[in-house]
């Protein structure tokens, strides 16, 4: 068969086989969880399909995290259902299938998160797998839903925390880290397919490798412990920047703020501090709540001035006082994070915290929520008001009309501000610039190129 009828033939057959709709609801964690899905889908040769109406079958992957995440994933089930009419359903909400039948008698099958083999096999029955592809349909580093430039690197599954107002540990179990070795191989691949920044998450980093006990393993020649430090330090060597995310303040973190004055790591750390009353957090369960957290961060400026902090809080938690909130007030004032987010506490059933202490009551959450939120942008304000007049370098995200949106080391993608570039001709998604930074206004930047003659 010649060149021209077997690509043909090849297209004929991808036409022909089955084809899957997907929806991915959730954190990047859940995004990773997806992004594996649909390599192993394709990889078996079945196609995705861009919509509802050209799928024989729709997946969502769900989040159920708290109510409101619950909301969106039974509308998304919904609407998948109203689409298209053969719905799998996965992910966190997949845990508790009574309340997704309860509202979607309809749908197919249920399976929970971390179980992507009872996924496959409820797929492989309502929609019969292909015969094996003609050709190799995936790529080494797998299939993505994140720009070309960009990935999220999964590190670790469950958590062994028990925070009194979080279900993840019932949902996806104890933590379990990948070892070191397999990591890094992954990252290589991305790296080699095009990938520029690595986004490295978990439920909890600091702890990663400790249900491992450091296993040691080799990489490179050389033999690296899977321990949190070993693993941000062989990361920084790929050549491409590396964003750590969800870090506990634990004291090992010290050293990775020092490894930040290396190219490769970024001085960034999203460290997710929930309150700053000690009693708040000790209702809350909270790992390292015995720590003095401003006296680190304080620590960690000093060591690494230009060091990018975001964290993310909870108001009116059960119990919490005038006096306890105006308590984080006061510490929000004194820690100047850069990128602050604020959720009102939401009852997730099955947690703890809802039978800790009473509710407060609905009215005061939102005034609560409300004045936090004055307060930390008045912070990123001025923050970023600092940061006119100086250069960096950008990772450019997309190019509108002209105008470039691109992030610094001190923006994550989809959660934090963004860099806009006016006069961006022959600027790329995915190349890095020098700029320099022209105005600020609350949580976004405004820069321009720097001309290549001016560098440094």
């Amino acid at each position: 068969m010649n060149d021209a009828a077997s690509n043909t033939a090849s297209a004929t057959l991808s036409e022909q086989a089955p084809a899957i709709g997907f929806v991915s609801l959730g954190c990047p964690k859940a995004l990773v969880d997806s992004e594996r899905l649909i390599t192993e889908l394709k990889a078996r040769g079945y196609r995705i399909a861009p919509g509802y109406e050209s799928a024989d079958l729709v997946v969502v992957n769900t989040c159920g995290f708290i109510d409101a995440a619950i909301d969106e994933s039974l509308t998304a089930i919904g609407e998948a259902l109203e689409h298209n009419g053969r719905v799998l359903v996965t992910g966190c909400l997949g845990a508790q299938p009574e309340r997704i039948r309860a509202r979607h008698p309809q749908v197919l099958g249920v399976t929970g998160p971390s179980t992507p083999e009872l996924l496959l096999a409820s797929i492989d029955a309502h929609l019969p797998r292909p015969h094996e592809p003609c050709s190799a349909l995936v790529p080494p580093h797998g299939l993505r839903l994140t720009p070309p430039h960009y990935a999220y690197l999964k590190i670790s599954e469950g958590c062994n925390n028990r925070c009194s107002f979080c279900i993840i540990p019932s949902l996806r179990g104890r933590l379990r880290s990948r070892p070191l070795d397999e990591v890094m191989h992954e990252a290589e691949a991305l790296v080699a397919a095009g990938v520029r920044e690595l986004l490295v998450i978990s439920q909890d980093t600091s702890a990663y490798g400790s249900d491992l006990r450091y296993r040691a393993v080799s990489w490179q020649g050389h033999t690296h412990a899977t321990r949190f430090i070993e693993l941000a330090r062989a990361l920084g060597t790929l050549g491409v920047w590396v964003r750590l995310h969800y870090v506990y303040p634990y004291p090992h973190v010290d050293q990775a703020v020092e490894l930040m004055q290396e190219p490769g790591v970024l001085p960034y750390l999203d460290i997710p501090f929930q309150h700053a009353s000690p009693e708040v957090l000790k209702r809350m369960r909270r790992p390292a709540h015995a720590e003095d957290t401003l006296r680190r961060i304080h620590s960690w400026r000093r060591l690494h001035p230009q060091l990018a902090l975001r964290s993310t809080f909870i108001v009116g938690f059960p119990g919490e006082t005038e006096q306890e909130f105006e308590q984080l007030l006061a510490w929000l004032d004194e820690a100047q994070l850069d990128r602050v987010g604020c959720f009102q506490y939401s009852a997730v059933e099955g947690a703890a915290a809802n039978t800790i202490a009473a509710p407060v009551p609905e009215e005061i959450k939102q005034e609560r929520h409300r004045r936090f939120m004055q307060k930390a942008a008045a912070i990123s304000r001025a923050r970023l008001r600092q940061r006119v007049g100086q250069r960096c370098r950008v990772l450019v995200d997309e190019v509108r009309r002209g105008v470039a949106q691109a992030r610094s080391y001190g923006e994550a993608p989809d959660i934090d501000g963004v860099v806009r570039i006016s006069a961006a001709a022959g600027v790329r998604p995915g190349d890095f610039h020098e700029v320099e930074i022209i105005a600020a206004d609350t949580y976004d930047l405004r820069a321009r190129l720097v001309p290549a003659a001016t560098r440094a």
